[in-house]
């Protein structure tokens, strides 16, 4: 069991999203691996103006919180607008993705089970 952990977010690396998602980086905040968190794994995602996060599903949902900036996110084909303190479930199995349609980064909180938790595919 962790002992706790308080940081600030920024001290944690942000790792790029990779070929599929241009101007997105991520931030694994807390997680079960480094921190002992038995549940959630905490996630800073962060787009740059003109990125986006892959379109994709999975067997999990996401819960998420818009921190700054603008943006969109997709859920199974609709497109809805995003701004500080939005809130968005994306259910298991829906096709998602999230994009910054602003001038400065867009940043959003994600919450995903954590990696032992995930079901199988």
């Amino acid at each position: 069991m962790s002992k706790g952990k308080v940081i600030h977010y920024t001290q944690v690396e942000a790792k790029e999203f990779g070929p599929t998602a241009p101007g997105a980086s991520i931030r694994v905040l807390i997680d079960d691996e480094h921190d002992g968190a038995p549940t959630y794994k905490l996630r800073m995602i962060e787009l740059q103006p003109g990125g986006h996060t892959p379109d994709h599903s999975h067997p999990y949902e996401h819960e998420n919180f818009v921190v700054e900036g603008t943006g969109q996110v997709m859920i199974d084909g609709e497109w809805h607008d995003l701004k500080p303190g939005d809130v968005v479930l994306a259910p298991p199995g829906i096709r998602h993705q999230y994009r910054n349609t602003g001038d400065t980064v867009f940043k959003f909180l994600c919450d995903i089970p954590v990696d032992r938790l995930l079901p199988k595919q």
